[in-house]
């Protein structure tokens, strides 16, 4: 029999309501010690799907008004029966109701052991608990529609499909080397190679998914880098939608990194505003175009400002030889006065025009954001890895089919290839939590807040 767990599903802070979770073979006699109902009606008796309003009472000093909710087994969110107290929700009196629950033989749940509980009673799969924390943490339409969409299974099903795949592949090799002699019909050679094409072929798709995937999720280091006075603060300011960085016409006004989270359409950008990059003799300054130039390095976005009513400069040019390899969009600024920039020296970059001073160009900057990231091509109603653990699964696996093809052409022994094709097989249901170890599922739900 599991121990009955119990946690505070709501966050603790003050609000309308607040809610006690309980789950396990004695939620509801564990309820019943502290819920009083006016009907003198019993929670172990109730029917699942149920709603009760009574009272939460400890050794007869009342704790609250709640409404009881009740979930029989197997039909719950954990697959146990389970019980949930809607109290007012007040730090004090969730704290104090649940400190009766646990008194009265509940203990307290481990961080994702409600949903643990709902993977290891088979009301969801791994990949379809992970898609949960995800919806939780969305933050945008885009992201909260491609949690939803691995919620709903499309990634489980996905692997599945590739599995099954591989599978017949193995089981034709599995044939063949451990019944040499028994008359089986020639092996289909063409229908082979062409499985294992299509499993390297979906596997590589699911692993372009997963840098996108991630800036979805997470959002993406942004550097704003540019040469003194170029109208970097601004930019700043703009996306922040405050006074954020300093603005002055004084070249080097900013000497330091100045950070912001900000939401730029469906991603979050962490905002760093640099120091102008030049060559100066200022020792303050220097410091800061040191550190400008160390941002650049390391932040996977970098939108890189320059000022189309002045000529390129020097420091101009050495900007665009540091951006060689990196994720940036190009944005020409202060396009409201006279151009003078030769547009031609930034045409192998992404580009966009804009006047930060007045506000316009910022829907071409959501554009440009989102192909330079590889969001504009993510299709949220399609399979796509969502955690590390999931990504180096799939790398697993298509290491082992890609050895298994290579093998096979290069005439190894069949058993080899299949040997391979075994361990493909075992990583991807490593990943669907159809072979996943007691290590990783604790890792997986170690992530979750407690209540859930």
């Amino acid at each position: 029999m599991n121990e009955t767990i119990a946690a505070i599903a709501t966050p603790l802070s003050p609000g309308g309501i607040g809610i006690i979770r309980i789950s396990g073979d004695d939620a509801k006699a564990i309820a019943d010690q502290l819920f009083v109902s006016p009907s003198g009606a019993s929670l172990s008796q109730a029917k699942g799907y149920s709603a009760h309003y009574g009272l939460l009472k400890e050794n007869g000093e009342k704790i609250d008004e709640c409404i009881a909710l009740v979930f029989s087994a197997p039909k719950s969110y954990t697959g146990e029966d389970v019980v949930e107290f809607s109290l007012h929700g007040g730090v004090f009196v969730v704290k104090k109701a649940l400190r009766a629950v646990l008194s009265t033989g509940a203990r307290l749940a481990e961080p994702g052991e409600f949903t643990k509980r709902a993977y290891f009673n088979g009301k969801l799969t791994l990949t379809e608990a992970e898609a949960i924390m995800d919806i939780i943490s969305a933050g945008g339409k885009q992201a909260l529609q491609a949690a939803n969409t691995a919620r709903n299974g499309a990634l489980y099903h996905k692997i599945q499909e590739i599995t099954q795949g591989l599978t017949v592949a193995a089981a034709h090799i599995s044939a063949f080397t451990d019944f040499p002699d028994e008359g089986l019909p020639d092996m289909d050679f063409t229908l082979f190679e062409e499985n294992l094409r299509k499993a390297k072929e979906e596997l590589n798709r699911l692993l372009s998914t997963f840098d996108s995937g991630v800036v979805l999720r997470e959002g993406i280091s942004c550097a704003i880098i540019g040469r003194p006075n170029v109208g970097k603060s601004t930019l700043m300011n703009l996306l922040s939608g405050c006074e954020r960085s300093i603005v002055t016409d004084i070249a080097g006004t900013t000497r330091d990194v100045i950070e912001e989270t900000v939401k730029l359409g469906e991603v979050f950008l962490r905002l760093s505003d640099t120091a102008g990059i030049r060559n100066t003799e200022d020792t303050v300054e220097s410091i800061g175009v040191h550190r400008a130039k160390e941002r650049l390095r390391e932040a996977a976005l970098i939108l890189a400002v320059f000022d189309a009513s002045e000529e390129l400069t020097d420091d101009d040019r050495e900007i665009l030889a540091l951006l060689a390899d990196k994720k940036s969009v190009i944005i020409i600024n202060k396009t409201d006065l006279p151009v003078k920039m030769d547009m031609d020296s930034v045409k192998h970059f992404k580009t966009i025009q804009i006047s930060a001073a007045k506000g316009t160009g910022l829907e071409e900057l959501v554009v440009a954001v989102n192909e330079t990231t590889g969001l504009a091509a993510l299709d949220p109603n399609a399979a796509i890895l969502a955690s590390e653990r999931q990504k180096n699964c799939v790398i697993k696996a298509n290491q082992a089919v890609t050895a298994a093809e290579n093998e096979y052409k290069t005439g190894q022994m069949l058993d080899i290839v299949g040997f391979e094709l075994e361990e493909a097989i075992t990583a991807l249901l490593e990943l669907n939590g159809e072979k996943a170890s007691e290590t990783v599922v604790n890792e997986v739900f170690s992530r979750f807040c407690v209540g859930k």
